[in-house]
């Protein structure tokens, strides 16, 4: 038996589509859900903290043999250790609380998925894994002009490494926000492990 209230967690790469779909699984489903994730937590620290659009006291993007453009890796600092984690503990305390709560996440590092499936335990959580092909988060990427250029080439090999965990998947390419909506929602009622 589950307690409190119930997570979505959603991963995927940056411009994948977690937003729009968090935005439209908050309006589709009956009961209120809170959203939170990297983006909205990286926001709430101040300005010094942050680069824009990179966030570097909190991720290193490493680039092979100090080359100053190209691909490149990312690394979290271990204030972006502490980060992370508090947004794992948040996402617990208010699930304890009663509410519901998706948290829209970029799962770079197995610990960090180990973390929230040890402080999310008993909880009713539906894991959702969004994807979409490199090449169309790439142009998404270049449109949106507020996230450094390689950001989701960098995430894209690591954050669905765990896929074998994924509840639900979703194709941002070939689903509309609704088609993906729907399917996380019926998904929702009928895989929410606790």
């Amino acid at each position: 038996m589950s307690r409190g209230g119930r997570i979505i967690l959603i991963n995927g790469t940056s411009s994948s589509g977690k937003t729009t779909i968090v935005k439209g699984l908050q309006s589709a489903l009956p009961d209120l859900w809170l959203e939170m994730g990297i983006d909205r937590f990286a926001y709430a620290l101040p300005g010094r903290v942050l680069g824009e659009p990179t966030w570097p006291q909190l991720f290193r993007y490493v680039r092979p043999d100090g080359e100053p453009d190209g691909p490149f890796t990312i690394e979290t600092t271990p204030l972006g250790q502490q980060f992370i984690s508090g947004i794992h503990g948040t996402a617990a305390a208010l699930a304890e609380a009663g509410l519901n709560v998706i948290v829209d996440h970029v799962l770079l590092e197995q610990a960090w998925l180990d973390e929230c499936s040890r402080l999310w335990a008993g909880f009713a959580v539906l894991v959702v894994g969004v994807r979409c092909p490199l090449d169309v988060v790439q142009q998404r990427e270049r449109e949106r002009q507020d996230r450094t250029l390689g950001q989701a080439e960098a995430q894209f090999a690591v954050v669905h490494r765990w896929a074998d965990r994924y509840d639900v998947e979703v194709d941002t390419s070939v689903l509309t926000p609704d088609e993906a909506v729907a399917r996380i929602s019926s998904a929702l009622t009928t895989t929410t492990r606790a």
